[in-house]
């Protein structure tokens, strides 16, 4: 077989395994390649089996080609704050829309008794540097369920329990579902990470990352707090344990230090180079752990720095893409090592740690509030705190270092009850990414599209080939190696007809698509409770039965331009009106 012929049957492989994915977005596979980076070839990479791999894979390629085309790439360079948050929000809704899109439908295949529910997702909080008022990001976050309508069904209720049941444990929900015999797939998804860096067009970083775990996360509602986070190679951990160390998040940097040294004879300190979150803004959070390091000799990676692929990296985001780039390499006849410090939000840090696995890493994490107002060694003690005992708001004057108002005691006695109804493994000094599934042994698949270059990993981002064709890059990662993909996608429509294919259908009609003379169909109603819970969650609430009721008042300007909230609640109206049977999920309050 010469390689034309191969070359046409992997094509056609992958053609058919894809179709469903490709189908809805009229996209035409021209070519395929694979390259495994680590490891293979193997037949199945991972639990969910050959051909559902290349579905996810595609997925990933997906979003990452419709966010980069149609996610406003750059248009918030130079704008006003709020209006450069409005592009951001557009950019994030459109990476939602194509990853949510693309898991419904690949989901068709899955087996009958099988799920994909998303535990975390990133985006429910407003990041560093930014302002309550910006509110969060369209997002998939958790109890997205993702399967045949039997089983989503059946799902579905035990979630709305999860979430408005306080009698109602994540224990009571594994149980049942096992008793049910229904298997359920954990997710954890940033369909855009470093959105503001694709807002601005900066030509490096954003991508989009799904991990996917045989079973769920143990979170029971949906959370986003922050998490420090260490993460060294696993040669290292070992080299301590040999000493009967204990190097975790919270061990000093000096000893880390010597430990790293020992593990590499003839490393230099100034060769240690510690990726962590920088700007002034980070300075009060994690200015002693910089500290520590620079006392320790070792470098803090600047903005513009190298890695050996050759792109300058960042530090003001984007704390997952660097763990892929952990390790040793040699540079001048030298040794270096590339570790990183500091913290993430909890879905990147989750995602982050669960690649330990893969790429022979050791992550320590030490849980934080989702307010991180002071230094990481006094928040990690303010999440410990009891919400309810008589001296939580001496103990916490204490930790903040000033006499907290009352206000700022309900502030934080919320956050803490948040995490603990979430089912946040509190009580730990740290935690490792095993604290957080239901079965201590795991397996995970890690999925990534690449919208611009990475410089950790030199992945090229999406390249405009003309005529319609534009080359995806995306891979695939599991304790077995990592599947680096390389697609070439053709538009089977017009740009502009495109451009309404991977937009969702309340931006449709913002962009002056007539809703009352189009032809409805009863899929729009399922189309519009997903587009509604992943571009303004925070104004949701849901009864028992699972209605859910959308409150207008609660949607910041930053969030939805008022004429764009104006006619989303206008579109509503009108569906409940003349459609009432396939809107009795929907109240407008």
């Amino acid at each position: 077989m010469n390689d034309t012929v191969s070359r046409r049957n992997l094509r056609a492989q992958w053609a058919f395994c894809t179709r469903t994915v490709l189908g809805r977005f009229h996209l035409w596979l021209e070519d395929v390649e694979e390259t495994w980076v680590k490891g293979g070839p193997v037949e199945d990479l991972s639990f969910v089996g050959n051909s559902l791999e290349k579905a996810l894979i595609v997925s990933a390629a997906v979003t990452a080609l419709g966010t980069r085309l149609f996610g406003r790439y750059g248009e918030g360079k130079g704008l006003s704050k709020t209006e450069a948050n409005r592009v951001k929000k557009d950019a994030d809704a459109a990476s939602a829309y194509a990853m949510s899109e693309s898991l419904w439908y690949l989901t068709r295949n899955l087996p009958e008794n099988h799920a994909i529910m998303v535990s975390l997702g990133e985006g429910l909080m407003p990041k560093g540097g930014e302002t309550p008022d910006m509110g969060s990001n369209p997002l998939l976050g958790f109890g997205r369920i993702y399967a045949r309508p039997q089983v989503a069904r059946w799902l579905e209720k035990r979630i709305h329990r999860l979430i408005n049941d306080p009698d109602y444990k994540f224990n009571d929900f594994w149980m049942e579902r096992a008793r049910a015999g229904v298997t359920v797939w954990g997710a954890a998804i940033d369909t855009l990470e470093n959105t503001s860096r694709f807002a601005r067009g900066n030509e490096y970083g954003p991508m989009t990352v799904l991990h996917l775990y045989d079973q769920p996360l143990r979170v029971s509602r949906p959370y986003e707090g922050y998490v420090g986070n260490l993460v060294l190679p696993k040669a290292v951990v070992e080299k301590a344990a040999e000493s009967s160390l204990l190097l975790d998040y919270l061990t000093p940097r000096a000893l880390v230090m010597k430990t790293l040294k020992e593990t590499y004879p003839g490393l230099k300190a100034a060769n240690v180079h510690v990726w962590t979150l920088g700007g002034s803004e980070r300075t009060g959070r994690i200015g002693s752990l910089w500290n520590a390091w620079r006392e320790a000799g070792a470098h803090l990676v600047e903005e513009g720095w190298t890695l050996p692929v050759g792109l300058p990296v960042f530090n003001e985001s984007g704390t997952y893409a660097p763990t892929y780039a952990i390790g040793p390499f040699q540079r001048d006849g030298e040794t270096h090592l590339f570790i990183a410090d500091g913290y993430a939000a909890t879905a990147e840090a989750l995602q982050a740690s669960s690649l330990d696995p893969i790429v022979g890493n050791s992550t320590s994490m030490c849980l934080f509030t989702s307010k991180f107002d002071v230094s990481w060694d006094r928040e990690r003690q303010i999440i410990q705190l009891d919400p309810v005992a008589g001296d939580f708001a001496r103990k916490l004057s204490e930790l903040l270092g000033h006499d907290a108002a009352p206000k700022e005691v309900d502030a934080y006695r919320d956050v803490i009850q948040d995490a603990q109804r979430a089912g946040m493994p509190l009580g730990k000094r740290t935690v490792t990414a095993d604290d957080f599934f239901p079965r201590k042994e795991w397996d995970g698949l890690a999925l990534t599209g690449y919208m611009l270059p990475d410089p950790y990993s030199g992945v090229d981002g999406v390249k405009d080939l003309g005529d319609g064709l534009y080359e995806v890059k995306a891979r695939a990662a599991s304790a077995k190696g990592i599947l680096e993909v390389r697609l070439v996608l053709r538009l089977m429509e017009p740009f502009e007809p495109s451009q309404l294919i991977f937009s969702p259908l309340l931006d449709r009609f913002y962009r002056r698509q007539d809703f009352r003379n189009r032809a409805v169909k009863v899929s729009d109603s399922g189309r519009i409770r997903n587009e509604l819970q992943t571009l303004c969650s925070e104004a949701l609430t849901y009864d028992h039965e699972g209605k859910m009721t959308i409150h207008f008042d609660r949607i910041e300007d930053s969030v939805l331009a008022p004429d764009k909230r104006k006619l989303i609640h206008e579109v509503l109206t009108w569906y409940k009106e003349n459609h009432p049977i396939w809107f009795l999920w929907l109240e407008i309050a």
